[in-house]
């Protein structure tokens, strides 16, 4: 009977559920947080990023492959380089929603919504 129908992502029984918690845990390092918000705006190599999140290229390199196993980032190489970009925007958006769930923590009127409020003047 429901053989044709399918089920929708963000239904809570979902096949996407357990994948979206896999998700969850590969953002739950501060360093590989730090590396997608570093991307948004473009490529950058290991020593570019390693520079921006203060940590060495060896250990960026392992988060950046862990994130390229997850397909959060892709590469390019160039010559010896090798430059890292985003997969796609989820990403972006899912660590800048999480990045304004923690300004909800701390109370107050977080500084996203005062954003949106002068824009609307």
């Amino acid at each position: 009977m429901d053989a044709g129908k399918q089920v929708c992502g963000r239904d809570p029984d979902s096949q996407y559920v357990e994948l979206a918690v896999e998700v969850f845990t590969m953002l739950a390092d501060a360093t590989r947080v730090r590396l997608v918000l570093a991307l948004r705006d473009g490529e950058m190599s290991v020593n570019d990023l390693a520079g921006i999140v203060d940590k060495s290229p060896a250990a960026v390199s392992q988060h950046l492959a862990k994130l390229r196993l997850a397909r959060f980032v892709t590469t390019r190489q160039e010559g010896t380089r090798v430059f890292y970009h985003l997969e796609n925007e989820h990403a972006s958006q899912l660590v800048s929603d999480a990045i304004f769930q923690a300004e909800h923590s701390v109370g107050g009127t977080p500084r996203h919504h005062h954003v949106q409020d002068e824009s609307a003047q």
